[in-house]
């Protein structure tokens, strides 16, 4: 259930397509450019020595990984600093009941007036005030406790001691933020890697998910009373926050290392898996089974003309006896 749950919709699946052909040749073209060969995106990732991947084991599900892949989840993540005077007087103004930091990320500038209003009613429900990333049209619905920013300064807002919940659409960036500060989520993804991203927040147990095509007022607010007021949901982000902060060396400093590492060494070769250097046939181990079906199939064939020999001389022995 959970795996159909996360499945794109068709529309936006072929819309990412698209947009992944045209950046491709886009990519394809700059670094033919820049190396002065035709070459393509594909060709120059397969030749990297080290792969940093932005996530870490308080996020990912354990699985196999090769020898040249670090994890640095979290390396943009840094303690929270001082809020802007306005913006820390409103937050103070939330008492006891805190506040909601809410962003869509960078690329989701504007909301149709119907879904900007559902989500606007939602939040006018709670008792905590709501910090709003927003840049479209104010809502109609708009509550006195939602204050709507053009820009927030996430990370200081989602280490500040009044934040309860934090609805995001799922980019790495922000989950990890919410990770590092330890905050209960609300997961709206969108599209690219969000669903995937917010599955594995809700298999963990700090979010809740609630899907942006259909959601109605009564959903969005549902789902912040539950992360807000269900115990368990801030355990289980405090809990990734301690494994996060629980390294030996931290994320940017590791990065930094590896990094460094093949500069002084002119690669890591010898991380480097042989299937980098193999042709697509072999790496599929199709030359492996053309020769085994050959030799199968010799002896098969060989096996066959012996029989067929066998039976026509027992055959002329027969009648040479009834003869």
């Amino acid at each position: 259930m959970n795996e159909a749950s996360n499945l794109f919709p068709w529309e936006i699946m072929w819309t990412m397509k698209e947009q992944l052909e045209f950046w491709r040749d886009e990519w394809d073209g700059y670094y033919s450019n820049v190396l002065g060969r035709p070459t393509t995106l594909c060709e120059t990732m397969g030749k990297a020595e080290i792969w940093l991947i932005r996530t870490y084991w308080d996020f990912e599900f354990p699985r196999p990984f090769l020898p040249n892949f670090e994890f640095v989840g979290g390396l943009h993540c840094q303690p929270a600093k001082p809020l802007p005077k306005e913006m820390e007087e409103f937050v103070q103004s939330s008492g006891e009941h805190g506040i909601i930091v809410f962003t869509l990320g960078s690329m989701v500038y504007n909301l149709s007036d119907e879904k900007s209003n559902v989500i606007a009613k939602a939040l006018s429900q709670l008792p905590q005030k709501v910090l709003w990333r927003y840049k479209g049209k104010k809502p109609e619905t708009l509550g006195s406790n939602t204050k709507i920013y053009d820009w927030i300064p996430q990370n200081d807002l989602l280490g500040h001691p009044l934040t309860k919940a934090f609805i995001t659409h799922g980019g790495t960036n922000g989950l990890y933020e919410a990770i590092y500060h330890g905050i209960p989520m609300v997961g709206i993804p969108m599209f690219a890697d969000q669903h995937d991203n917010i599955a594995h927040m809700v298999a963990k147990g700090a979010a809740v998910q609630v899907d942006f095509n259909t959601m109605k007022t009564q959903d969005l607010a549902d789902a912040l009373n539950t992360v807000i007021y269900n115990s368990t949901y801030k355990e289980n982000a405090l809990k990734l926050s301690k494994i996060q902060h629980d390294q030996p060396v931290k994320p940017l400093d590791r990065a930094v290392f590896w990094i460094e590492f093949v500069m002084r060494h002119k690669g890591a070769k010898h991380l480097r898996p042989a299937a980098h250097h193999l042709t697509w046939y072999q790496y599929h181990s199709l030359d492996v089974l053309a020769f085994l079906f050959t030799c199968t199939a010799t002896i098969v064939f060989i096996l066959f003309k012996c029989c067929l020999c066998c039976c026509r001389r027992c055959g002329r022995i027969a009648k040479r006896k009834k003869e």
